[in-house]
């Protein structure tokens, strides 16, 4: 039944993009205004209820799931304001990456980094630390100059490094643990142009020169396939432009064809037959030609990824990398593991956030994945084991195992974002299973 707070409806199962969390809330709620989401809330917490907002689904843990109240924020979205002078962008919590890119875009700006995917919401984007690559440029989060969102007690909290900066420094990788984010401030720049160069190189080159080409270029990451010794890399740096994008055969070839369309088609082969991976593998490391374009940002860092997968990715110490991924290749190597996806490296500079993963240390990412529907867990513990080892850090919206006795040692103020959720949150509104395993009670 719906009420005079927001459009709402009872019961119904939701299941995120992967397909390996599935929830079914008590109601899900579609607010239209910030005062409509702060109604739900005090409601849910009169009910007893718990409160959690979902955004595209593109977090592979329950860090969203709930059986209380479900909001969808996909209703307070759009840009609320663009400032010139401060050079900032503030835009509602629903709000999609790729319709903000697009946005910025018209506008002649554009967000300094991002990922390499821009289906999910800012909100959702930010609250688990999704990032990019960059020598000096950082998360998404690390891009927010100011947020709002709505406490347990269904109040409306402004914050900045100004402004109640102990909730900002916490709440723009706030894992949805604080409250819920209805808009966020992020720094913005002129439009600018990137120039790619994507080039094939061996995984013994790769690791050996690894600090250099990190020292070298803006934005530095490859891709090393499993069962070879071969990588693809990709390198990113400022260009005066003009803009010289992949012609349309070119990019239909390299985007949609083997990025997509056959990698779908070989993973589904993979997963029937897991024996024709290894060759399998071999024939599709060697598929992506070197080739180089300039483009305005999102549409260099960016591309689209259809072929659904579920995938673990761990933030370690730069200097532990590369012996982290000769370890990585050796398991492989001697194991029965079939793995048909590409490793996925990446690094960002320390910042200042309390649970980023690159809180205070300069990082390396390592991203493993597994196709859709293919058993991965014994794939993702052996490389977690590996990843703890070097002391690695979670991404908060990819499958890992560890808790808060864990994150107690991995971060160093994470007492200091525990003490901050106890006053926020006592009552635990926006909790949930996953929040109790990764901050505890």
């Amino acid at each position: 039944m719906a009420t005079a707070t927001a459009a709402n409806s009872g019961p119904t199962a939701w299941r995120n993009w992967a397909g390996n969390v599935t929830a079914t809330p008590a109601r899900t709620v579609t607010p239209t205004s910030v005062g409509e989401l702060q109604e739900a809330v005090r409601r849910a917490a009169q009910e007893g209820l718990r409160v959690k907002a979902v955004g595209t689904g593109h977090s592979f843990t329950a860090a969203a799931a709930t059986d209380g109240v479900l909001v969808r924020p996909q209703a307070l979205a759009g840009i609320r304001e663009i400032d010139r002078a401060a050079g900032t962008v503030t835009v509602a919590a629903g709000t999609v990456l790729k319709d903000l890119n697009e946005a910025l875009a018209r506008e002649g700006l554009s967000l300094t980094n991002m990922g390499d995917i821009m289906e999910q919401t800012v909100s959702g984007a930010t609250s688990t630390g999704t990032h990019g690559t960059g020598r000096d440029s950082a998360s998404i989060a690390a891009q927010i100059r100011g947020l709002e969102l709505v406490t347990a007690d269904g109040e409306l909290l402004t914050c900045s490094e100004k402004e109640h900066p102990d909730v900002f420094a916490a709440a723009r990788v706030g894992i949805g643990a604080l409250g819920i984010v209805t808009a966020i401030t992020f720094a913005v720049e002129p439009l600018f142009f990137l120039t790619a160069r994507e080039e094939p190189m061996g995984f013994d080159r790769v690791t050996a020169e690894f600090e250099q080409h990190f020292a070298e270029n803006e934005h530095f990451e490859f891709y090393w396939f499993p069962h070879t010794g071969n990588c693809n890399t990709k390198r990113n740096n400022r260009s005066q432009g003009p803009a010289a994008p992949p012609g349309p055969v070119s990019a239909w070839i390299e985007d949609e064809l083997l990025s997509n369309g056959l990698f779908q088609a070989v993973n589904s082969l993979g997963r029937a037959v897991p024996a024709t991976i290894p060759s399998i593998a071999r024939v599709a490391s060697r598929a992506l030609s070197a080739r180089t374009y300039t483009d305005i940002p999102y549409k260099v860092f960016t591309s689209p990824r259809r072929v659904r997968f579920v995938e673990m990715e761990y933030a370690l110490p730069r200097e532990q990398l590369v012996e982290a991924l000769r370890e990585l290749r050796a398991m492989v190597d001697r194991s029965r593991l079939r793995i048909s996806f590409p490793v996925e490296v990446r690094t960002a500079p320390a910042d200042d956030i309390t649970l980023s993963t690159a809180s205070g240390r300069e990082s390396a990412y390592v991203a493993v994945h597994m196709y859709k529907g293919t058993p991965y867990q014994a794939y993702f513990t052996a490389a977690e084991r590996i990843f703890t080892a070097h002391g690695g850090r979670p991404h908060w919206g990819k499958v890992h195992t560890r808790d808060a006795e864990y994150f107690a040692q991995a971060y160093p103020r994470f007492g200091e974002f525990t003490a901050l959720r106890d006053r926020l949150d006592p009552d635990r509104v926006f909790g949930n299973d996953y929040l109790r395993r990764v901050l505890g009670d």
